[in-house]
């Protein structure tokens, strides 16, 4: 008798679950470069092609939540209210974003990403992927339309405001002061 796909795909999230926490927690105790995909499969008990079955890479181990964040911006624009404006909208999730990535739980893993060339060459890839898929939502969205160079950089600037507001002194007002050039410049592509 099959398993009922309900309980697979449970069984499947759950070990996907393991390995991440199991990976972060290797990586944290022991350091990125210290810890090998071996290691991690041991560690969970499972074998070193279930980790790839659910992880491309090794950095994807670390960037569990990717798709989250994608998923949160998109949401950002296509969930907001009908007259709801655009950029207060991203900016709203931004600043939520942040917040979050300056918990007590996520520093040490950021300290970790910034300690890491490979870690910061695989966010940097990750973040150009999530800025296409923003400016794709946005330029559906758009009433009136603007072009998909504008609809590309502001998704650009939305992605980058959060990296920059990851390393700020003052996280938040760096947000603020990112969004308040963005809605500028945005206003500014608006067609005659």
């Amino acid at each position: 008798m099959t398993e009922p796909s309900g309980r697979r795909e449970r069984k499947k999230a759950a070990t996907r679950r393991k390995i991440a926490d199991t990976a972060l927690r290797l990586f944290l105790e022991h350091g990125y470069d210290a810890v090998g995909i071996r290691d991690v499969a041991a560690e969970a008990d499972v074998a070193v092609t279930t980790v790839f079955s659910h992880f491309a890479s090794k950095e994807a181990l670390v960037f569990e939540q990717d798709g989250s964040f994608e998923q949160r911006l998109t949401r950002a624009v296509t969930d907001r209210a009908p007259h709801e404006p655009l950029i207060p909208a991203l900016h709203r999730e931004i600043q939520a974003l942040v917040r979050h990535c300056l918990t007590d739980e996520a520093a040490p893993v950021w300290r970790m990403v910034d300690a890491s060339p490979a870690l910061r060459a695989h966010e940097e890839s990750m973040m150009l992927r999530h800025a296409e898929s923003l400016a794709t939502a946005i330029a559906a969205d758009l009433d009136p339309p603007r072009t998909a160079t504008a609809c590309r950089t502001l998704a650009r600037f939305v992605v980058d405001a959060y990296a920059l507001a990851r390393d700020a002194d003052d996280p938040q007002a760096t947000v603020d002061e990112v969004f308040h050039m963005i809605e500028a410049a945005w206003e500014a592509t608006l067609p005659s």
